[in-house]
């Protein structure tokens, strides 16, 4: 879930490199400080802010293996001990593909699912119904008893997405994801004014000043911030205390590692996403290929190793699949 990384490693090996070198990883909060405020010129979002986070995730577990315990404890330790997390793939497809893959996370134990549009504005109302049918057969399928997520991807415009809201009420949708760009915060706060689904979004927000905006200007229900962009693991877990005084849940984008151990240490984290084994199609299956360690559900739920760190180690098993560009 890397944003641009071949930028992102140029930015790590021109300026942090030897920003950091010599310096104490125990002291994370001066070494993003560092990075952050050396950066701030030509920075504060983007791929500067995704080249901080690896840093920092990178900090954390280096912190965590020399203290020989995993990144939770690290945190202050877990608040639960086992995280329930959402099937995410269900990408646009042939309504019987889709009702099939459905039933899949279903007979896995599942007790939630997220789908993917597949048309927007410039597909008019086919298009509109055309989405509707998709969250009919994913609803029709899972059942009632099931949580139900909706992500647009920013892919729909404000209009769009006010006309939307109403047609999807009687699917009881648990959110519904980026429905405009990041850029539009006034459209979100616009969205969940109209109390008809709840709004989430934030893995293209940066640092505590964007959440801090977006809950001052009541833009969100749900916060979906990845560690892997926010600022790292030590910008995270402000935004975690910050919400909870808003008392706004915290779900962060693409699960994995550097996000299961923020969920597993915070009280406003009720559910994780979690991207189920598979072929790499639009990227955000990579890690299943590029690291060894991540934990698999059991009927839903996902129980974080005792292992220090963020209890990753890099795999080789899969070198030969990829083109590797130096």
């Amino acid at each position: 879930a890397a944003i641009a990384p071949s930028i992102t490693k140029v930015v790590i090996d021109n300026y942090f490199k030897q920003l950091l070198k010599g310096e104490n990883p125990y002291d994370y909060e001066y070494l993003y400080q560092k990075m952050y405020r050396s950066t701030l010129a030509f920075g504060r979002k983007g791929v500067v802010l995704a080249a901080i986070s690896a840093v920092d995730i990178a900090i954390w577990d280096l912190i965590g293996k020399d203290a020989k315990k995993p990144v939770y404890e690290m945190l202050g330790g877990k608040v639960r001990d086992k995280i329930r997390v959402y099937a995410s793939k269900l990408y646009s497809q042939d309504l019987a593909s889709m009702k099939q893959e459905a039933q899949s996370y279903v007979d896995a134990g599942y007790s939630a699912v997220k789908m993917r549009f597949g048309w927007g504005p410039k597909d008019g109302p086919s298009g509109m119904k055309k989405n509707l049918d998709l969250v009919r057969v994913v609803r029709e399928t899972i059942g009632e008893d099931r949580d139900l997520m909706c992500e647009a991807y920013m892919g729909w415009d404000l209009d769009y997405a006010k006309r939307m809201l109403p047609k999807l009420k009687d699917f009881n949708v648990r959110w519904l994801e980026e429905p405009v760009i990041a850029d539009d915060i006034g459209g979100y706060a616009e969205l969940k004014a109209m109390n008809i689904l709840p709004i989430a979004g934030g893995e293209h927000e940066f640092t505590i000043y964007g959440f801090k905006d977006m809950l001052e200007r009541k833009a969100l229900d749900y916060i979906q911030f990845d560690t892997n962009r926010v600022g790292g693991i030590t910008q995270a877990k402000k935004i975690c205390t910050l919400a909870e005084a808003f008392s706004v849940p915290v779900v962060p984008h693409a699960g994995q590692m550097h996000n299961f151990h923020i969920v597993a240490n915070s009280v406003i984290s009720p559910i994780a996403e979690f991207f189920p084994i598979h072929k790499v199609e639009v990227g955000n299956e990579l890690f299943w290929y590029i690291f060894k360690g991540e934990p698999s559900p059991e009927n839903g739920f996902i129980t974080l190793p005792k292992t220090p760190g963020l209890g990753l180690e890099l795999s080789d098993e899969y070198l030969s699949d990829f083109d590797i560009i130096e």
